[in-house]
């Protein structure tokens, strides 16, 4: 559970078929406090990525604009620390293996799915999002003060020599 303070998580979900935006965006809307972004249009949800913060993507894979492998290459160029999941209907391991090494995706789903994979999928993939951030973070940390003690060592050296 998140305090106050904190910002909902925002996910955004994109799939040509109304009918399963719907079922899906009304599951985390009221099953978790996750902020749903929902678009039937890859090019529209682009836009939305760009301009916005979001924490997770989930796509369909066949979709008539752009299909959800270059939909998720395309979110990965842009923010490649959003974790991407790919929805399909379509049992096709050899497509399952392209997607996850050519997008680098989090997880491969079947439809139809089950809500509670789902959101044990989703919450491990925001968390995993959330310690990847706090491990760069202390990564920049122990890097300054690396540098800040090289500097102090340097400045020793010539005052003793």
């Amino acid at each position: 559970m998140q305090n106050a303070v904190e910002e909902k998580d925002t996910i955004v979900i994109v799939d040509d078929e109304e009918m399963v935006l719907t079922s899906l965006s009304s599951f985390f809307m009221l099953e978790t406090d996750y902020e749903i972004v929902s678009f039937t249009s890859g090019k529209k949800a682009l836009e939305y990525i760009e301009k916005k913060e979001v924490h997770l993507v989930i796509s369909d894979y066949l979709m008539p604009e752009m299909d959800g492998i270059s939909f998720l290459a395309k979110v990965r160029e842009m923010k490649p620390e959003i974790p991407r999941i790919i929805l399909t209907g379509y049992a096709d391991k050899e497509n399952a293996i392209k997607a996850i090494n050519e997008v680098g995706l989090y997880q491969y789903i079947e439809k139809p799915w089950d809500n509670e994979d789902l959101r044990i999928i989703v919450r491990n993939a925001l968390e995993k999002q959330k310690l990847m951030k706090k491990l760069q973070d202390k990564i920049g940390e122990i890097n300054k003060a690396y540098s800040e003690l090289q500097g102090i060592h340097t400045d020793i050296l010539k005052a003793f020599v």
